[in-house]
């Protein structure tokens, strides 16, 4: 098994979907994992089967995202790769959008920033590590009645390339990761006539791992990941 230079893995907004494939994954190839959710419930299946640490946590609150780190470092080492997987969506017709709904979809952005800007104050001393945005199609497409789901993914992307221009330099690998397509569940397969039509997270997993085992002569910023069927 061939391991990773990193050793401890935080990863922000994790669910039973492809957090839970990156945990598998990266634990695998040697790291520690400690996940972080506001309902860390929905984790226990995780953990009762990797044995992984899960914390309670609300990304858009600045203080618990600090303390989130403390513990994480507590239990695992400080970690020197972190994921930021949090998401949220919200449709309709832009007339009819209740604009604190908007505004509290638009915090999950504003989480990434705390978690990312926490994550490098900690690995600019060391002058390495490692930190990952989980993107969508509207990360770079905003789709009709989805405004508010573009706007966060937008903001999301514009933070990851500008802390990639920033810190990468500095030793800090930042990759953002568009998936664009359905992601597969045990609850929505692709169809029989159409297989392999979504994507499977365990193989987004793959890639961001992929990502991680690069030499630093030759980093990635950005992924596109798409099933075959799906359109550019």
């Amino acid at each position: 098994m061939d391991r990773t230079q990193f050793s401890s893995a935080l990863i922000v907004g994790a669910g039973s979907g492809l957090s839970a494939s990156l945990a598998r994954l990266f634990k695998q190839h040697g790291m520690k994992i400690a996940l972080a959710a506001r309902n860390i419930a929905k984790l226990k299946p995780l953990q009762d089967g990797t044995g992984v640490a899960a914390f309670t946590c609300d990304a858009t609150d600045r203080l618990q995202v600090q303390t989130l780190f403390e513990e994480a470092s507590a239990e695992n080492g400080e970690p020197d790769v972190v994921v930021y997987n949090a998401g949220g969506h919200l449709r309709g017709p832009l007339i009819d959008l209740d604009p604190a709904a908007v505004e509290r979809l638009l915090s999950v952005a504003f989480g990434g920033f705390l978690v990312a800007q926490e994550a490098a104050k900690r690995m600019l001393p060391k002058g390495r590590g490692a930190i990952l945005f989980t993107g969508a199609s509207a990360s770079i497409k905003g789709y009709a009645q989805s405004a508010p789901f573009a706007m966060g993914k937008f903001a999301l992307r514009g933070l990851a390339q500008s802390m990639a221009r920033e810190l990468s330099p500095q030793g800090i690998h930042v990759a953002h990761f568009v998936i664009d397509g359905g992601v597969a569940s045990p609850s929505r397969q692709a169809p029989a006539d159409k297989p392999d039509s979504m994507l499977d997270p365990d193989a987004i997993a793959a890639s961001y791992l992929h990502v991680l085992m690069q030499p630093r002569s030759a980093w990635t910023w950005e992924v596109e990941l798409r099933p075959w069927v799906e359109r550019f």
